[in-house]
């Protein structure tokens, strides 16, 4: 299989070199269910499991018998914080629980894999030399997004997650109150944040460091 070529862009949005991609990675195999665990797993694993309800046992009160058990004529009744009552208990309520699970990291590996292939075949997937900015300034890293043709409002999807091999102060104060825009760590990505964007940018230390990562 011949690798897929891409060009690289420098900040000001001109091309000024082209890379192959590593075929190991960038074969064009798009593995929908492992995508689907993924997603799935990454989701589950950011719930936070707190919702509670209490049980006739919980609600404050309800200590005393209503009424006698027998002679009045009605239905024998132990507690008034029955949930049959009004400011009863609740029977089968939700109770604070942990909703998260591990997937092998094969199956994480392949997700990952599988979204990049989906962003390549898209026409999603762009490769920078570098992304830096000498201050903090947002203004200054949104006009490296603007000579790349992101974040127009004409976009359908101007989500995008950028994907660096480091980040430093001045970079991340820069980046941070960019709108459409989410960043990470190469190393640090899942195939999660990856399907849910529309465009991914990346640098080309952080692909190394990605492809070192998958393999």
């Amino acid at each position: 299989m011949e690798p897929t070529t891409l060009p690289i862009y420098n900040s000001e949005g001109k091309e000024v070199d082209k890379i192959k991609l590593d075929v190991a990675i960038f074969d064009g195999s798009i593995n929908r269910q492992a995508i689907y665990q993924a997603v799935n797993a990454y989701l589950a694993n950011q719930r936070k499991g707190l919702a509670a309800t209490k049980t006739r046992g919980e609600v404050s009160g309800g200590g005393r018998k209503p009424w006698r058990q027998k002679g009045t004529g009605r239905a024998r009744v132990g507690s008034n914080r029955s949930p049959l009552w009004r400011h009863g208990g609740v029977i089968f309520g939700p109770h604070p629980r942990d909703f998260s699970y591990t997937l092998p990291q094969k199956i994480k590996n392949l997700a990952l894999k599988s979204t990049l292939n989906a962003k390549v075949k898209e026409n999603n997937f762009i490769v920078v030399d570098s992304f830096k900015t000498e201050t903090n300034k947002t203004k200054e890293a949104a006009k490296i997004f603007s000579n790349l043709n992101l974040g127009a409002k004409k976009d359908k999807n101007p989500r995008t997650l950028l994907l660096l091999d480091k980040i430093d102060r001045n970079l991340k104060l820069a980046l941070s109150n960019i709108g459409f825009l989410k960043f990470n760590l190469a190393k640090d990505a899942n195939a999660y944040q990856v399907i849910s964007s529309g465009k991914l940018i990346i640098t080309k230390n952080a692909l190394a460091d990605l492809a070192a990562r998958i393999k």
